[in-house]
Formats: C-alpha cells, structure tokens, sequence
C-alpha cells in the first residue's frame, strides 16, 4: 500500500468531517450532498485501504521472523505469510474495483422515455409492449413507477410514453435500457401472416435535483393548450397541457396527463431537468453526440441493441451477443439475465 496515497486519503477524509460539521455547509444543500457523498466513499475506501496496509505489515513481519524460526514454528510462520499473502491479494482486488471510476448517478431515480419508431402503428404497439415489459420488472424489483405522461395512439398502442421509476438500485439495472429496441413479429394489422419488423427506442435518464439544475424561467418559453387524445379529438375543456421549450438547448417538454396546468407544468420541469443533467453529463465527458445517438440514434431498425422475436420466443442483446430463447417471460419483466449480463460486461469493460 502506498504510504502517500494512504496519507493523503486519510486528510481528505479528515477535510470531509470538518466540512460536514461547518454550518455553512450543512445550510447548503448542494454542499451537503456532495460531502456526505465523499464521506461515504472514503469511509469505505480507507476500511480496504487500512486493512491492507497491516496485512502488508504482517506478512513482512513474518518473513523476518521465517529466517530465525526453525521445527513446528517454521511452519507456523509459513501458514501466516500464506494468510497474509491471501489476505493482501483479496483486498488489492477490492481496492482496485473501488478506484475504478464511479456513475455519479447511482442512486437516483430514473426518467424513461419510449417512442414508436420505423413501423407505423406497429411501432407503437411495441412501444406499449416495452413500457409494459418495464412496468412489470419494477414490480418485480419493489420499485415504484409513475406515468408523467402518455400519448396513446390509434389502436391502443403508445406514440410515447414518459414514466419514472423510483428505487435504490433503478439506475443500476435500467441504464443499459436506452437504446434502440427491435421487434421482429406478425402485427395485428397484417391480413397475409407476414413477419414485419419494427422498431421503439428507449431514452433513459437519471432524475436530477433542482438544486443540480438551475433553471433559468427566462430561458423557457411556455405555451399552454387543451389535451388531447388518439385522433386528435379533445379530452379536455381547460388549457391545461403545458409545453415548455428550453430556448438555449431548444429541449421541448411537453405534458397533458393531469387536469392541473401547475401539475403538467411540474412534471414537464421535473423531465426538462433530467434532459438537461444528462445534457451536462454527456457534454463533461466530450462525447455529447456519441452518447446520445448510442443509447436513441435515429430510431432505425438498423442501430437496435436488442431484438425481440416472437416466432422464435427469442430476445437478443446484441452488444453481449447474449440470446434467450424465452421472449414470452422476458416481457413479464424477468429481465435480471440480460441485465446482469450487462452489468458484468460493464464492469469488465471498466
């Protein structure tokens, strides 16, 4: 164990308690987060980190003591630099994984968005199958989910959808959700039995504080209308759907499940602030325009992540080339294989 780095761990962790004692930092709530944050990740690094530190101590105190014993001890001290040396490579495996970077969204809730893609009215039928598919594994999980708003189509299918998911762990086992989804099926709407396919993408984003994402009202231009249903037709007498564009990113929300403007205008904040943490993520990590398209792209058949198969009861995800031939349960929400699947493969790609 480095005994610089160590030291330097241990000021910091030092520097992180004196900030959480400061009243100004405890009146401040985007301060606090982060301290409490840090304080947590040091608390857990510095239990490895010491604990390495005296299994290193040990094993070459029992190298010294190797060279004078002699008979049973020998072999005493042989067993406790094994321990040592077993010890030492356990725990330079767990610093190592905790000093991989880490997702700064772990934790949060999760924003999704579903929108039919190529495939007409098909599209939208798969959509609907998608958002029911995650309404499931939320349940599954104990997580809880809220529609913020919906857009139903023609045929009892889903223009779009915008929902949140509420859980410890719901960015975790959802992020790798975004993307381009695939289906391969008859559609109700084919007379001969041919197979079409179609496309829904998915977009997912985490949850932002509004103390992370300020927002400035002269920024939005927000222009109110009556709601409206499949058709057109109107479902609403009052103006009470909100439409909100952010000017400076030209981001447009637009919400109309509620009966209230000030609910439809909330909700529709609540995702502008997703998009625009999102937005700021992508841009820190210079790759604004690659991360985007690789989660949504252009809604192509094409640039799918995953293909679902219904005359083979299969499901593919193409990025662990992981196949399945269980569709049918999969769109009741047993999704953890090709999730963990991809958990794996993230961690092994970190």
């Amino acid at each position: 164990m480095d005994r610089d780095r160590l030291a330097a761990w241990e000021k910091e962790y030092q520097e992180v308690l004196d900030a959480l004692a400061d009243p100004a930092v405890v009146a401040d709530q985007a301060r606090l987060r982060d301290a409490s944050r840090r304080h947590k990740d040091l608390e857990a690094l510095l239990t490895v980190a010491r604990a390495l530190s005296q299994a290193e101590e040990n094993l070459a105190t029992a190298r010294e003591m190797l060279t004078e014993a002699t008979g049973e001890d020998r072999q005493t001290v042989n067993d406790e630099i094994d321990r040592a040396t077993t010890d030492i490579a356990e725990l330079e495996e767990q610093l190592s994984s905790m000093l991989q970077p880490k997702d700064t969204n772990i934790g949060r809730n999760v924003i999704v968005e579903i929108r039919g893609a190529e495939g007409g009215e098909e599209a939208n039928l798969f959509a609907k199958d998608l958002f029911e598919m995650y309404r499931r594994y939320a349940e599954q999980h104990g997580w809880r989910l809220e529609v913020l708003s919906s857009d139903p189509s023609d045929r009892d299918g889903l223009n779009e959808v915008t929902f949140m998911v509420k859980g410890p762990d719901a960015w975790t086992r959802m992020k790798h959700e975004g993307g381009t989804h695939r289906v391969q099926r008859v559609p109700v709407t084919e007379s001969q039995g041919r197979i079409h396919t179609s496309a829904a993408t998915v977009m997912v984003l985490p949850e932002a504080d509004e103390v992370e994402v300020s927002i400035d009202s002269s920024d939005l231009r927000v222009d109110v209308f009556r709601s409206t249903g499949p058709g057109g037709q109107s479902v609403n007498t009052t103006d009470s759907a909100v439409r909100i564009t952010h000017l400076p990113t030209g981001i447009v929300v637009s919400m109309q499940d509620e009966k209230s403007q000030i609910q439809n205008r909330a909700r529709a904040l609540q995702v502008l602030r997703a998009r625009l943490l999102k937005l700021e993520q992508d841009r820190v990590a210079a790759e604004q325009s690659e991360q985007r398209r690789s989660q949504v792209g252009g809604g192509s058949r094409s640039e799918k992540i995953r293909t679902y198969n219904f005359k083979e009861n299969r499901v593919t995800d193409h990025r662990v080339k992981l196949t399945l031939h269980k569709l049918d349960r999969v769109l009741e929400g047993e999704l953890d294989e090709i999730v963990d699947a991809l958990i794996a493969d993230e961690r092994r790609r970190a």
